[in-house]
């Protein structure tokens, strides 16, 4: 299969509101009131931890479909720690990124614990977000003016 390109774009509506078009979808991020923003939408981490259980969903489904196991239900909780210091600006002793990512996924399947074993295990290797937090991407910033 080619490369598929996927993308984004938005406009500022304030210093913590940003609206951003991805197909034909909406996606509002804000922050919560606590950090000074609006609370109008999940912030950008939250997002980062919300794309990361969607993937997972979706690989985990497609996984056991391919090794023939049926998932009644996935459950996934993820949270992750991250110290606001140098987004803030008030330090640089510590990264601006989770320190530490917790992922829990709960199958409800008749599937035996080797079973599951191998699909997480699958799953793992195949998720796309899962590799974009667990490796290096390049990225490229380029300034218009």
């Amino acid at each position: 299969m080619a490369t598929l390109n996927f993308s984004t774009k938005g406009v500022s509506e304030n210093p913590t509101k940003f609206n951003a078009q991805s197909r034909t979808f909406n996606i509002v991020v804000d922050e919560p009131e606590q950090l000074g923003g609006t609370n109008h939408g999940a912030n950008p981490v939250e997002y980062i931890l919300a794309g990361y259980a969607g993937c997972l969903n979706v690989v985990g489904h497609l996984v056991a479909k391919e090794q023939h196991l049926k998932l009644n239900k996935l459950s996934i909780e993820i949270d992750g720690d991250l110290n606001p210091d140098r987004f803030l600006g008030v330090s640089d002793n510590d990264r601006a990124g989770f320190k530490i990512i917790r992922v829990k996924i709960t199958p409800d399947t008749n599937a035996s614990k080797e079973q599951l074993e191998k699909w997480i295990n699958e799953v793992e290797k195949r998720c796309p977000v899962n590799d974009n937090l667990q490796n290096p991407t390049p990225i490229q910033v380029k300034l218009i003016t």
